[in-house]
């Protein structure tokens, strides 16, 4: 069994080896270099230096991930065969270098005795260049590996192999989803070598550079963006403690179905906010209906059924698959396309586990909203009239029929004619295009008011309720009506 010596190249001109990489590399009796595209080799080669390089396999592989994987397996091959390998990689073996990863992972795995040897790497170098202080904080990331990027940038960000305008074009479009598009960064060139090129640049201008290859490297600033970006973390870490031992009694204690009041509760606390246009109550009522999202998804997680971030995932999923005309290829002409678009991405969707037309309409809707809602389902297939006059017809037919029932004095009857009557009333408000639940709750709202009204002007006089004629409570309410104009 061979061994394996992992040496680091520097991260420019010779100079930048160090004594001891270059005994292992002079002595070697097998040196592989991951590539030969580094500013040392010519020295080394002209120095008599023998060695092969892993070059061709980039040739062979479509992603760098089979690359970086392939150069490992054959490094731990060569050495379960007998030789002793010197593997040598740009800049420094720990420092943002894949295979050296994977091929310490491998030789652990099947007993093949690694070594490191400390080298410098370009960092060192950009330090110095930049007049920054790594303490202070600095990310150091793959330009392959940028969608791991976090929303956090308060530490700088290095971004190391930008191979190529392509590498560019897409390191850049990935970053402005985080950073402004004039945000100012720093294109890294050739660092360490006679024509070094360090120059500030608008981040939309990345792929605009000229001779962008794999010496070509990114530094972005530390960015304040509070506003640009938020964190669930902080809430769903509170959850979790409530939820822990020792945490609070009540919310350990709390299950799907005994929250389920809360969920409709703070809901319907959110439109209220909307109809009284405070921004600052709304703000504060999406704060309480998320905290009962997290609180559902918290006790989900618990049970291993799933978690806030699959929650995430699969809204975001949808959207982007309801959405065809903006992710992908589809052209639609307004936003009535739209929706019919999403209607039938929804229905292929969900056909399997809605087999009948009127599936999908949850029975614990309010009521007019649900009325409303199975109308407009059935419609879609054809079951409507095909103008108003026949829904004054049937709302005087529905009428009748309660009058009959409230003459036999059949209170179940009544009852369910009187549903029939509120039925006939909300398809009128769908031919008339009228939401017969904002409708009603505009009326209930407007009824408080001149209640209200009424109760401050008896007030006023000193009266009580019982003790005021209806005639004088009739007019107080005309005057209400002319006091609020609704």
């Amino acid at each position: 069994m061979g061994e394996i010596t992992i040496v680091g190249l520097g991260p420019g001109s010779f100079g930048y080896i160090t004594m001891e990489t270059w005994d292992k590399i002079t002595s070697a009796e097998t040196l592989l270099l991951r590539t030969a595209k580094h500013p040392t080799v010519e020295e080394m080669q002209a120095r008599g230096v023998q060695f092969n390089s892993y070059d061709y396999v980039y040739n062979t592989k479509d992603t760098f991930e089979e690359v970086y994987q392939t150069i490992a397996n054959d490094c731990i091959s060569r050495a379960q065969c007998g030789e002793n390998i010197v593997y040598a990689v740009p800049g420094s073996p720990l420092v943002a270098e894949k295979t050296v990863v994977l091929i310490r992972e491998l030789g652990k795995k099947l007993k093949v005795k690694v070594n490191i040897l400390a080298g410098m790497s370009f960092i060192e170098v950009l330090y110095v260049r930049l007049g920054i202080d790594p303490i202070e904080g600095l990310t150091v990331i793959d330009s392959k590996d940028i969608e791991r990027l976090v929303c956090s940038t308060e530490n700088g960000i290095v971004i190391t192999q930008v191979y190529n305008s392509q590498v560019a074009s897409d390191t850049k479009l990935s970053l402005m989803e985080i950073y402004p598009d004039d945000f100012k960064v720093t294109l890294i060139q050739n660092l360490g070598l006679p024509n070094e090129k360090i120059i500030e640049i608008a981040l939309y201008e990345l792929d605009r550079q000229t001779g962008i290859d794999h010496l070509t490297s990114l530094y972005i600033p530390p960015y304040k963006q509070s506003q640009e970006c938020f964190d669930l973390a902080p809430l769903t870490d509170v959850m979790a403690r409530l939820r822990s031992p020792g945490g609070c009694v009540w919310d350990i204690e709390q299950t799907h179905r005994s929250l389920r009041r809360n969920l409709i509760e703070e809901v319907y606390e959110v439109v209220e906010a909307i109809d009284f246009e405070n921004a600052e109550l709304l703000c504060e009522e999406l704060g309480d209906l998320l905290l009962q999202i997290v609180f559902h998804a918290r006790m989900a997680e618990e049970t291993g059924v799933f978690s806030m971030q699959d929650v995430i995932d699969g809204i975001t999923e949808k959207l982007i698959r309801r959405h065809p005309h903006v992710f992908g290829d589809v052209t639609v002409r307004d936003a009535g396309e739209v929706v019919l678009n999403w209607e039938e991405i929804k229905r292929k969707e969900k056909a399997k586990e809605r087999t009948h037309i009127l599936d999908g309409v949850p029975k614990d809707l309010p009521s007019l909203m649900r009325a409303y809602k199975l109308q407009h389902k059935a419609a879609k297939v054809g079951f409507d009239w095909d103008n108003i006059t026949p829904v004054w017809d049937k709302i005087e037919e529905e009428i009748k029929e309660l009058k009959e029932a409230i003459a036999l004095s059949d209170p179940k009857k009544v009852e369910e004619e009187l549903g029939d009557v509120i039925f006939s009333i909300v398809n009128l408000s769908r031919f008339l295009k009228v939401d017969a639940e904002i409708a009603l709750n505009s009326t209930n709202n407007k009824f408080v008011k001149r209640f209200s009204y009424i109760e401050n002007k008896l007030k006023d006089k000193g009266k009580s309720w019982k003790g005021t004629a209806l005639e004088e409570l009739g007019k107080y309410w005309n005057e209400a009506k002319v006091t609020f104009l609704m």
